[in-house]
């Protein structure tokens, strides 16, 4: 088996089947998309809330003991409040 079957079998083990984390991502997206405001939201926060709804669907579909993708939601959270502090000039 190839290096890339080795890793793609090892993800699938701790993340779930991908085209069910996938499929749990794009439903996940469908409802951040409806929000109001999303049209408003900058690329660094639009990027952010798709990572964190690709961790949230991890999560629930492989192993939800798996503790980086909760680390991950908030590194991806901390990203997105940054962004929001550049643009009403709060940063240092």
């Amino acid at each position: 088996m190839s290096e890339v079957n080795n890793t793609l079998n090892e993800r699938g083990a701790r993340y779930g089947n991908y085209s069910d984390v996938a499929g749990t991502t794009q439903q996940l997206m469908a409802i951040v998309e409806c929000g109001a405001n999303y049209e408003h939201l900058n690329a660094e926060q639009k990027t952010s809330l798709f990572m964190i709804c690709n961790k949230i669907a991890r999560a629930v579909n492989g192993d939800p003991q798996y503790f980086d993708n909760y680390r991950d939601i908030a590194g991806y959270a901390t990203l997105a409040e940054r962004a929001c502090e550049v643009v009403r000039g709060d940063s240092d």
